[in-house]
């Protein structure tokens, strides 16, 4: 018989392989980065040992929650898994505010739950450009405070999230680093490799000249391949910068609230951490 369980660690691997699949392009050492963050955040309906559906269910301080990796398996899809482990979600982050970042064609349903448009993210990507990246300004994130980086992320995010975000720099293979200007740390970023190439994320910059050289500095630190960056369409200087790397888009996002849209400095919001957990 199908039941509701929340997976351990190593079952939470199969909702990331499940997420490769559907063509979302998750990094390659995401999972405990998100499980430092909330290790229960991964509901599943189970039978005889295999999963049906998957949910992740973030919760964070503030009374904020985050849904995503919302999947069944393709073949049992319409038999009711997929809403069992929505519903299961939802009681989860029962009295929060909760975002998504939803398939933009299936907002009528999200809406049903009480959820609202805010605006939509769009998804850039190619083989950038790779502009000159600054020789001085820019620093390795672990060589200023981290309480300077957690206040910048939390500026354009509506929770503390300090161990994802200690966890997200110090990821074996990612690349996070800060723009300092007269001693003030003034954005940082983080690049890392992913199913396919790299992914930005979250870069946070008090305005666009910042953001252009985090980005440039970032890509000059990887191999040659593939980047992708999350931008909220919206925010035009964002967008303008995926442009200006020769990014195209690809995919869109709607991001959705079960209330009003948190306040955020979303002109600092350059590039979004992960469309799976805000």
């Amino acid at each position: 018989m199908a039941r509701l369980i929340t997976l351990s660690a190593a079952q939470a691997a199969t909702a990331v392989e499940w997420a490769a699949s559907e063509g979302w392009n998750p990094g390659l050492s995401d999972l405990p980065c998100f499980l430092a963050q909330d290790a229960g955040l991964f509901l599943a309906v189970e039978e005889d040992g295999a999963l049906l559906s998957v949910i992740s269910a973030t919760r964070y301080a503030q009374k904020f929650g985050f849904i995503g990796f919302y999947i069944a398996r393709p073949e049992l899809r319409g038999q009711g898994h997929g809403m069992a482990v929505w519903r299961a979600a939802m009681a989860q982050l029962e009295g929060r505010l909760i975002g998504l970042d939803g398939v933009v064609a299936q907002q009528d349903n999200y809406r049903k739950s009480g959820f609202s448009l805010a605006w939509n993210n769009i998804r850039f990507g190619g083989l950038p450009s790779r502009p000159p990246a600054p020789t001085s300004g820019i620093v390795p994130a672990g060589d200023v405070p981290f309480t300077a980086l957690a206040a910048l992320d939390r500026s354009v995010f509506p929770a503390d999230r300090e161990a994802y975000l200690r966890a997200w720099i110090a990821q074996p293979g990612h690349v996070a680093l800060a723009a300092v200007a007269d001693g003030a740390v003034t954005g940082f970023g983080v690049i890392r490799p992913a199913r396919e190439g790299h992914k930005f994320g979250p870069l946070v910059a008090e305005n666009a000249q910042v953001a252009q050289a985090l980005a440039a500095a970032l890509i000059a630190r990887v191999p040659e391949g593939p980047v992708y960056l999350d931008v909220p369409e919206p925010h035009r200087a964002a967008v303008a910068l995926a442009e200006s790397l020769g990014l195209t888009p690809g995919f869109e996002t709607a991001r959705m609230y079960t209330g009003p849209a948190p306040a955020i400095r979303a002109e600092r919001l350059f590039g979004v951490m992960s469309f799976e957990l805000g």
